[in-house]
C-alpha cells in the first residue's frame, strides 16, 4: 500500500480514526495547542482532534470543490495552530499545492485524512504523500474496504514511522518495554490485510467506473439546477456522487417517494454539533460550510451500478421539480 500512495512507509492500524488520533499524538501536540480543519467533514477530524486534548481550529471550504480554502486557512491560523489536518472530501484532492506553501511558511505539521479518496492524485503524486502523514481507512464502504474495520497510516518521514509503528502496540520498540509517547492496542488483523491486498490492483478500474457514473448523470442531467463535482482527471476518485441544489430537501424525498436513497454528507456541521460545543464553546459559523451544508446530496455511486439502475437515478430527478 505504501508503494500504491508513493511513500515510503505503510503502518497498519484498526481503523481510520485510530490512523487520526495515532497521527495526531505523535506530533507531541501540547494540550490546548490547536489544528485546523474543515467542519464539513462528518466529525472524523474534530472528533481525533479533541480526543488527543488539542483544539478545533474550523476552517472555511472551497466553494468549487468543498474542500478546506487555502486562502481561510492563510487568514484563520494564529500562533496557537500547530498542526492541520487536510480531509480530502467525498474523493476529491484538496488544494494540496496551497494548503503545503501555507504549512510550510507557519512551520505546521500537515496531516492527510485520506479515508475517502483511496487513489485520488495529481501529477502523479496519490493521496496520503503531501502532508507528513497520511490516514486511511478500510472500512467496507470505502474506495478500497475490507470486510471489517481497518486503516492505515503513511509516511515519507523515517522518524514518525519509528513511532508509528511503535504507537500501534502499546508504544513498544522493544517487546514488554513501553516508551513514550504512550501508544495503544490498535493493529490491522492478517485476514482484512490479506483481503485489501487481494483487492488493491482493483482500486484504479473501480475508481474510474465511479467517476463515469458521475459522468453519465452530470450528462444526462445537464439541464437541472444542480451542481456537480469539479472532476479533473484522477484527482477525484468519486467517493460520493455530491450534488448541490437549491431545493435538495425536496429533492432527496422525491427520490425517497421513488425508492431511491439519497443521503446527505453531512447535515451539520461540526461546531454546531452538541458535543462540540460542550467542548470549545460556540465557535462563528463559516459561510461557504453553512451554504454547502443546506444544499449537498449524495446520489447513488458504485462501481458495480448496472444500467437499468444508472437510468433509473437519472429518469427519477428528470421527473422532479427542481
Amino acid at each position: 500500500f505504501a508503494a500504491f500512495c508513493g511513500t515510503r512507509h505503510c503502518i497498519g492500524v484498526g481503523n481510520g480514526t485510530d490512523a487520526l488520533e495515532l497521527a495526531l499524538k505523535a506530533l507531541d501536540l501540547k494540550p490546548g495547542e490547536r489544528v485546523a480543519t474543515v467542519a464539513n467533514a462528518g466529525m472524523y477530524g474534530t472528533a481525533a482532534i479533541l480526543a488527543v486534548g488539542a483544539r478545533p481550529l474550523f476552517i472555511d471550504i472551497d466553494p468549487a470543490t468543498m474542500n478546506m480554502s487555502a486562502a481561510s486557512l492563510a487568514e484563520q491560523i494564529d500562533e496557537t495552530t500547530k498542526a492541520v489536518i487536510v480531509t480530502h472530501l467525498y474523493g476529491q484532492l484538496a488544494d494540496m499545492e496551497g494548503l503545503q506553501t501555507i504549512a510550510r511558511q507557519h512551520g505546521l505539521s500537515l496531516i492527510e485524512d485520506c479515508a475517502q479518496a483511496h487513489g485520488a492524485a495529481r501529477d502523479g503524486q496519490r493521496a496520503g504523500g503531501f502532508g507528513d502523514i497520511g490516514c486511511y481507512s478500510f472500512y467496507p464502504t470505502k474506495n478500497l474496504g475490507a470486510l471489517g474495520d481497518g486503516g492505515a497510516l503513511v509516511t515519507n518521514d523515517e522518524d514518525l514511522n519509528e513511532r508509528l509503528m511503535a504507537m500501534r502496540q502499546y508504544g513498544w520498540r522493544e517487546r514488554f518495554v513501553s516508551t513514550p509517547p504512550l501508544g495503544r492496542n490498535s493493529r490491522l488483523d492478517e485476514m482484512q490485510a490479506a483481503l485489501l491486498r487481494v483487492k488493491l490492483p482493483f482500486v484504479s478500474g473501480w475508481n474510474a467506473k465511479r467517476r463515469e457514473v458521475i459522468k453519465r448523470y452530470s450528462e444526462a442531467l445537464a439541464d437541472r439546477e444542480l451542481t456537480w463535482p469539479a472532476m479533473r482527471g484522477e484527482n477525484h476518485v468519486a467517493h460520493l456522487c455530491v450534488v448541490r441544489s437549491k431545493k435538495r430537501d425536496a429533492l432527496q424525498e422525491h427520490l425517497r417517494a421513488m425508492n431511491i436513497g439519497a443521503g446527505v454528507h453531512y447535515p451539520l456541521p461540526d461546531y454546531h454539533q452538541p458535543s462540540v460545543m460542550a467542548a470549545i464553546g460556540e465557535s462563528d459559523p463559516l459561510p461557504e460550510t453553512e451554504a454547502s451544508t443546506a444544499r449537498i446530496l449524495s446520489l447513488p455511486c458504485f462501481p458495480g451500478m448496472t444500467e437499468a439502475e444508472l437510468e433509473a437515478v437519472i429518469g427519477a430527478i428528470k421527473s422532479a421539480d427542481i
